[in-house]
């Protein structure tokens, strides 16, 4: 693994100390996973407002509303 070294504030700290209370291994375990949290979190908001511009599109666009419902003409319900 590749180490970091960075700062953080009292109350992180302190938070970080109780690893043990929060089923990990150690600080470093916490910390990853609280990454990997984040960055699943920002990915997923990311994926949501995609989705939304999409939809909106959409709603907003006549042709490909009709494009769609000749395209599920024939599919099985």
């Amino acid at each position: 693994m590749i180490q970091a070294k960075f700062s953080v504030e009292k109350t992180q700290s302190f938070f970080l100390s109780q690893f043990k209370k929060y089923g990990f291994k150690d600080k470093s375990a916490m910390l990853r996973a609280a990454i990997e949290h984040f960055k699943n979190e920002i990915e997923r908001e990311s994926l949501k407002k995609s989705a939304d511009l999409y939809s909106e599109i959409y709603s907003e666009d006549d042709d490909l509303k009709g494009l769609t419902e000749t395209a599920l003409n024939g599919w099985p319900e």
